[in-house]
């Protein structure tokens, strides 16, 4: 059985930067293990697995990562999109809108193609949650190898959820951001029984940010679903002004360098919304002449 998928490269406006993504639109049923596999199989950071609807426009999906299925995630969602865009053989400078169905959450996308054959994509995730104000400097930066001198004392650690919980952690310049790293041996239970899933470093002044995997072995190029929460940082910390976009940077230290367009709507005490977008390159078109098992 042949199945087509397509490789898209996100937030880079040229391929092979940017965080790659495989997009499968409308497989035939897959369970989760064979989608698991699926993603293990083609080792991007993540795989979306979309099924179209009667409604042109309204779409369901699933992303995976190496690990297993996420609740939400950014990149994968605008990948996906941009997939779409292309596949409805939308006019040059048309806007398309897109409504993902994911398991827990429903999402909104804004896709528009240029004349490169480059396609921008746009999410609302959601009225951002303002989850925990104050949270403890020294065991944070112990757990990321730091000290509290390395972060920056002008700006908090806080908890925030656009779909998944960030803890941003704040830190004095782009040395202490180079230096960082996970540390702590259960770091996903400490963060845990913080409130949070998830770390995101944030260099605010230089607007540049790290993410990785809970076991520190692996870091992301691009974190869609933690920019939504650095743009509502921003703002409630004035860093960010309502409806101006911000261009956040990530993966310069894994060789995949991005850029994330962040914009937050509202005002420092009450973030009403944000936008997480950037381009999205497509790379290639592939076909799976197998699939994984379903035991």
């Amino acid at each position: 059985m042949a199945i087509g998928y397509h490789h898209v490269d996100v937030f880079s406006d040229r391929p092979f930067s940017g965080n790659s993504l495989a997009v499968f639109v409308d497989p035939p049923p897959l369970g989760e293990a064979q989608m698991a596999r699926l993603t293990q199989e083609l080792r991007h950071f993540e795989t979306i697995f979309v099924r179209t609807t009667e409604e042109p426009d309204v779409v369901h999906a699933r992303v995976f990562d190496l690990m297993g299925e996420l609740d939400f995630a950014g990149h994968p969602v605008l990948g996906a999109a941009a997939v779409l865009h292309e596949r409805s053989g939308a006019a040059y400078g048309e806007a398309r809108h897109w409504t993902f169905l994911l398991g827990a959450r429903k999402v909104d996308v804004t896709t528009r193609g240029d004349t490169d054959g480059q396609v921008s994509a746009s999410l609302d995730p959601g009225r951002p949650e303002l989850v925990r104000t104050t949270v403890p400097l020294e065991p944070v930066a112990a757990a990321l190898g730091l000290t509290p001198a390395d972060l920056d004392d002008t700006l908090p650690l806080e908890i925030i959820s656009t779909g998944l919980r960030y803890l941003v952690v704040p830190v004095r310049d782009g040395d202490v951001l180079a230096r960082a790293r996970i540390t702590h041996p259960d770091f996903e239970g400490f963060l845990g029984g913080l409130g949070a899933q998830y770390v995101y470093v944030l260099d605010a002044g230089a607007l540049e940010g790290r993410h990785w995997n809970n076991d520190g072995v692996l870091e992301d190029v691009a974190t869609g679903s933690a920019a939504g929460c650095v743009a509502t940082y921003l703002m409630r910390h004035g860093r960010a002004r309502d409806g101006v976009e911000l261009s956040l940077a990530q993966g310069r230290f894994t060789g995949r360098p991005s850029r994330i367009a962040i914009t937050a709507y509202g005002t420092p005490d009450a973030v009403e919304r944000v936008t997480v977008g950037g381009g999205v390159s497509m790379v290639a078109t592939g076909t799976l002449r197998a699939l994984p098992e379903t035991s």
